[in-house]
């Protein structure tokens, strides 16, 4: 049954504006906090927030999602992506509704599946081997809310983009004052918009098929592969570099968290029950550049 009434934590990220938008045009009552109304590291302030709104349903979009920031404050990742998603479901649980934690392909090892001889996409079934502090506390996090209920969906998405900093509007930036620009050729994923993971999102909240699901854009591609369609789609002449992540850290001059060189999720619990409509990436893509007003 759709909720009456949803509260979406971390409401200022790119997917919690979107989840905002489309609740608020199909006429589903919705409440977004972020800090500071709201401290998920915080029993207390998750309660109060909780007798306040009433809520029939909570998203939690909330997360510390710098991957090399978490390297360096791991104590505030580990509150913020682990242990806060588990005080909320602690919290659903105890008043009988359902939690959606936003979950990444950082809880995988970021080198694909082997399987007869070529790499295959992940499933939800397949282990969970994160390689960095983001994923896994992103991964306990996971643990922490299925633990507390049965009434979860973990939604594990990739390379999303949306209504706030972003690789696409980066790129677009940075074309603007340089002629080429140099970007990583050896990581694959599938770039996703914010768009089309609200909707599902939105259309699960009406069953009650609990459980992990995955929601990408359909198709993939490297970063470089990607930089080169943003810039193709808005008609800009900007080279694409290619280098390897190797190459690009060595450039920087710093220590950077280990990134997966294989990122792509395969949407299968979500084709299984017939939800979800993820458009091939280009096709996403070319939907945001409209909005932006910035398509060839």
């Amino acid at each position: 049954m759709i909720p009456n009434k949803v509260l979406i934590t971390g409401s200022n990220g790119q997917l919690g504006r979107e989840l905002s938008l489309q609740l608020k045009e199909k006429g589903i009552g919705y409440a977004g906090y972020d800090i500071p109304e709201i401290d998920i590291t915080n029993k207390e302030s998750i309660r109060e927030v909780m007798d306040a709104e009433k809520p029939d349903c909570i998203i939690n979009c909330a997360a510390v999602t710098n991957v090399d920031g978490c390297e360096e404050q791991r104590v505030l990742a580990q509150q913020v992506n682990a242990e806060a998603p588990g005080y909320l479901a602690e919290e659903a649980a105890s008043r009988g509704i359902p939690i959606v934690q936003v979950s990444t392909d950082y809880v995988f090892d970021g080198n694909g599946v082997l399987e007869n001889g070529s790499v295959r996409p992940y499933v939800e079934t397949d282990k969970i081997d994160p390689q960095s502090v983001y994923g896994s506390t992103k991964a306990d996090g996971e643990h922490k809310v299925m633990s507390a209920t049965g009434q979860s969906f973990i939604i594990r998405t990739a390379w999303l983009y949306g209504d706030g900093n972003n690789f696409v509007r980066t790129m677009l930036k940075l074309a603007e004052n340089h002629p080429e620009i140099t970007v990583v050729d050896d990581q694959i994923g599938s770039p996703t918009s914010t768009e089309d993971l609200a909707a599902a999102i939105i259309d699960l909240l009406g069953s009650e098929d609990y459980g992990i699901y995955h929601g990408t854009a359909e198709g993939q591609c490297s970063w470089a592969d990607f930089a080169a369609e943003i810039f193709h789609q808005a008609g800009k002449d900007t080279k694409v570099v290619p280098v390897t992540s190797e190459e690009y850290a060595a450039k920087a001059g710093k220590t950077v968290a280990e990134r997966p060189h294989y990122s792509v999720l395969e949407n299968r619990h979500f084709k299984q029950i017939g939800i979800g409509n993820f458009r091939p990436w280009k096709e996403e893509l070319a939907s945001y550049l409209k909005k932006e007003n910035v398509l060839a």
